[in-house]
């Protein structure tokens, strides 16, 4: 360990502790003159000085003490957290501005904090921070409900997401392969629960309007092998195919009606971002079904792919 000079560019408290660790692993009956002889000559510092404790207390006094801090704090205003960044390094990043800036209220500290959130979403992302932090009293449970929320935001599903749909009844897989047809019906791709094992043919590539989507948007599964949407058919007639295994109506990737919705299996959800693990009922719009508006109400989980 080498022992660092002063200049003005750390805070006095860990550059005096730093100095402390340093004479307690080797000792020196002139720990204080060394320590004041590390001090940049433009730092003026008085002639009386005979303890750490007074060198800290001139240290903070110094306008380059009161420089240090706001360029903290400037650089805390301009802190952005990034979705998908490095979080454990953002928040090493905050903490450490908040020390530099002797920001140690913790109302002050919350403030910081929300101004480095996103703008996109902002508004559901407000919410939910005013929400968590509402009761925290410590920096360290701030961070912990921060961590919080921003795992929660990364199992939010994206339009553009590659996701798989599990089945709860069966356990397994929403699956379709590349040129298996139906022999009668519609004769588009064969649309299945596959395997309970998690394979390429169950991968879809889900789009959306927005970013994210609620169970009041209606959004689109483009199997990801075959690059066709996942639907249903009508014929000549108007009535919708059968699946020739369960009478219902009949799946198929290249549908004539491919715009599906979707809602929680708890109604207390439905205003809330369609998220990596959810359960949902899937659903999709019949354009000439006037008794029934949604068919294949099925219970799946949605997962990332």
């Amino acid at each position: 360990m080498e022992l660092q000079k002063y200049d003005g560019n750390i805070h006095p408290d860990e550059w005096i502790n730093d100095l402390r660790t340093y004479f307690n692993i080797n000792p020196s009956s002139k720990d204080v003159i060394i320590a004041i002889s590390l001090v940049d000559p433009t730092i003026k510092l008085s002639t009386d000085i005979n303890s750490f404790e007074k060198l800290r207390n001139e240290l903070k006094e110094d306008s380059s003490f009161t420089v240090f801090k706001n360029a903290n704090k400037r650089k805390l205003q301009l802190l952005k957290y990034i979705p998908g960044c490095d979080t454990l390094k953002f928040v090493t990043t905050f903490r450490k501005l908040c020390y530099n800036g002797e920001i140690n209220n913790i109302e002050e500290q919350k403030k910081y904090l929300f101004k480095t959130l996103p703008i996109s979403n902002f508004n559901d992302i407000s919410n939910e921070f005013h929400v968590k932090m509402k009761n925290v009293s410590s920096l360290n449970e701030l961070i912990k409900e921060f961590e919080d929320i921003i795992l929660e935001k990364s199992n939010i599903i994206k339009s553009g997401s590659v996701v798989a749909l599990k089945h709860v009844a069966t356990g397994k897989y929403l699956s379709s392969i590349k040129n298996l047809h139906y022999t009668t019906g519609s004769k588009k791709q064969l649309v299945f629960a596959g395997s309970s094992d998690f394979n390429l043919n169950s991968l879809w590539n889900i789009e959306f309007n927005g970013e994210f989507a609620t169970s009041f948007d209606t959004f689109a599964l483009r199997h990801i092998k075959s690059s066709l949407f996942l639907g249903i058919n009508w014929g000549y007639s108007r009535s919708y195919y059968k699946s020739p295994s369960t009478n219902h109506t009949e799946v198929s990737c290249d549908g004539n009606e491919t715009k599906w919705n979707f809602r929680h299996s708890k109604l207390e959800n439905d205003q809330v971002y369609l998220k990596s693990n959810d359960i949902i009922n899937l659903g999709i719009e019949k354009k000439y079904d006037y008794d029934e508006t949604m068919h294949f109400k099925k219970l799946f989980v949605i997962m990332k792919g």
